[in-house]
C-alpha cells in the first residue's frame, strides 16, 4: 500500500463527521461523483470498508471508527507541525495560552508573573475559546500549554492538577430548592441544563460547563437563539427555564441577586488542569507549568 495523504485522509474524515457525501462535498468545496471516487480508492488500497452505505444513510463501520480516530490525530499532527514551526520562526516567538473565560479560578495574573520570572519565559499569547476547546488546540498546535478544566479529552496530552473545588448548581433563588442549604442529584430530577439535556443520576460524568454554546429551544418560550455567555445563562436561569452547574471558582466572581448557588453533595468536583502536549520539549512550557503548580502551591499553604 502506497503512503496515505493527506488530502485522502480530509476526505474521509468529512464524510465520516457528516455521514452524508453530498454535504462533505459541500462541506470540501469539490463536487460529490470525485469524492465517492475517492472514498471508494482509499477503501480499495487499504483492503478494508470503511463506510456502509445504502440508498438511506451512511454509516461507519468499525475499522471506520478506528480509521477516523487515527486520522483526525494524523491531520491534527500535520496541521499542528506548520503552526509550531511558524510561531518558533518568528523573530520573538510567543508561549501561546489556551483557555476559556473565567476558568483559572482567578490566578492567571498571578501565574503569569511567576512565569515572567522564568529564565525560559517567553512573552504569552491568550488563545480564548470555549468549553472543550483547549485540549484540541493542544493537538493542533494553536496553543503550546492550556488551562482547563476536567474532565477533558487527554488524548496527546500531559496534564497536572492544580486546583480541585466543588461544583455547585445554579438555581433561580426564587426556585423552591433555593431554600435547601444542599442538594442532591435526584432533586433536580426533570430540570434541564442549557443545551436541553435533563439533568440525571449521570451527571458526575457529565459537567456541565454553562458558558457552552447551546441552543434554547422548547426551554423559554420564545428563546431559539444560541446562547454563547454565561450572562445569558443567568438571565435563563433568572426566568425558571434551566439549571446548571458551575465550578466555585466561577460562582464566587458572579454574586447575583437573583440566582442561588447551591452544594451538591453527590456531583463530581472540577478539576483545574495545566496541560500540555505529550511530545512538548519546550524549555519555555516547562517553566510555565512549575509557574502554575507553584502559585496554586503557595495558595493551598496561605
Amino acid at each position: 500500500m502506497n503512503d496515505l495523504e493527506a488530502r485522502e485522509l480530509r476526505y474521509f474524515v468529512a464524510v465520516a463527521e457528516e455521514l452524508h457525501f453530498g454535504r462533505a462535498a459541500q462541506r470540501l468545496g469539490m463536487a460529490q461523483p470525485p469524492l465517492s471516487r475517492a472514498i471508494r480508492e482509499l477503501e480499495r488500497r487499504l483492503d478494508v470498508r470503511l463506510l456502509e452505505r445504502t440508498t438511506r444513510q451512511v454509516t461507519l463501520t468499525a475499522a471506520g471508527e478506528v480509521f477516523l480516530r487515527d486520522a483526525r490525530t494524523a491531520l491534527d499532527a500535520i496541521t499542528a507541525a506548520g503552526r509550531r514551526a511558524r510561531n518558533a520562526g518568528r523573530p520573538a516567538p510567543l508561549l501561546r495560552l489556551a483557555l476559556k473565560a473565567d476558568n483559572d479560578a482567578g490566578m492567571l495574573p498571578r501565574i503569569l508573573s511567576a512565569y515572567q520570572r522564568e529564565e525560559a519565559a517567553l512573552a504569552v499569547e491568550l488563545v480564548l475559546g470555549g468549553r472543550g476547546e483547549q485540549a484540541q488546540a493542544l493537538r493542533d498546535g494553536r496553543a503550546d500549554v492550556a488551562l482547563l478544566v476536567s474532565p477533558f479529552d487527554d488524548r496527546g496530552l500531559d496534564f497536572e492538577p492544580l486546583l480541585t473545588q466543588p461544583r455547585l448548581a445554579v438555581l433561580a433563588a426564587t426556585d423552591p430548592l433555593a431554600a435547601r442549604s444542599s442538594l442532591r442529584l435526584a432533586d433536580l430530577a426533570g430540570r434541564r441544563l442549557p443545551d436541553g439535556t435533563p439533568v440525571g443520576q449521570d451527571e458526575p460524568a457529565r459537567p456541565y460547563d454553562a458558558a457552552d454554546r447551546t441552543r434554547q429551544s422548547e426551554l423559554v418560550a420564545g428563546t431559539q437563539q444560541p446562547v454563547s455567555d454565561l450572562i445569558q445563562i443567568f438571565r435563563l436561569i433568572e426566568l425558571g427555564g434551566v439549571v446548571c452547574f458551575l465550578p466555585a471558582w466561577v460562582t464566587r466572581r458572579y454574586p447575583l441577586p437573583g440566582i442561588a448557588y447551591r452544594p451538591v453533595s453527590d456531583l463530581q468536583p472540577a478539576t483545574l488542569a495545566v496541560a500540555w502536549p505529550q511530545d512538548a520539549r519546550s524549555p519555555a512550557i516547562a517553566a510555565f507549568v512549575r509557574a502554575a503548580a507553584s502559585v496554586l502551591a503557595a495558595t493551598d499553604e496561605s
